[in-house]
């Protein structure tokens, strides 16, 4: 079973502190020039992460992803007429 993540976004001062962030959450990517990490956390986990994140004194601000919010089944999606005409043809 997939446990359900969420992305969060930790700005930070110093890339020397990346140790201490990655022990909060799986560590994706940190940016050298402007000084943010991408952790993902378990969804249910998320508060208290970013509570404690946000205690870190060298971190500047924590960012949840939004990503869980948007809606990714569409339901007036219309196939294109030409397409489905030119699978039926078998090309």
């Amino acid at each position: 079973m997939r446990t359900k993540r969420q992305g969060l976004v930790v700005y930070f001062q110093h890339m020397k502190n990346i140790r201490q962030i990655k022990k909060h959450g799986h560590l994706i990517h940190a940016s050298k020039k402007q000084k943010y990490a991408l952790l993902y956390v378990d969804q249910e986990d998320i508060e208290f992460k970013m509570d404690k994140l946000e205690r870190l004194p060298f971190v500047s601000r924590v960012v949840p992803s939004h990503k869980p919010e948007i809606r990714t089944e569409y339901e007036n999606a219309k196939p294109d007429k030409a397409k489905q005409y030119d699978y039926k043809m078998g090309i």
